[in-house]
């Protein structure tokens, strides 16, 4: 799945106003945090996740495992934060036609 730019746009609209769901411990990206983000996306389908490191390579490494690793898309990513989505079954949010 790829979102259109008018997607994207949609998306980060949507995600301005969301607090971060999950915060990334001292430990990384563990199954556990993974599983919490599955969870997450499964019920709200739009997430922004906090990934509080200084290394810049270290951080794009594990915000692409993220995506990789739930199969979601990538809306953006600012600083410690990115914003990802994946539509679940229920399909919550309806996405504008790209």
């Amino acid at each position: 799945m790829s979102l259109s730019n008018k997607q994207i746009q949609f998306l980060k609209a949507k995600a301005h106003d969301l607090k971060p769901v999950i915060l990334l411990g001292n430990n990384g990206l563990t199954e556990g945090v993974m599983a919490e983000i599955e969870t997450a996306l499964n019920f709200h389908e739009l997430i922004k996740i906090k990934v509080p490191t200084a290394d810049r390579e270290h951080k794009a490494l594990i915000m692409d495992a993220i995506v990789r690793e739930t199969k979601a898309e990538q809306v953006q990513a600012i600083g410690k934060i990115q914003v990802i989505f994946r539509p679940s079954k229920d399909k919550k949010i309806q996405l504008p036609r790209g």
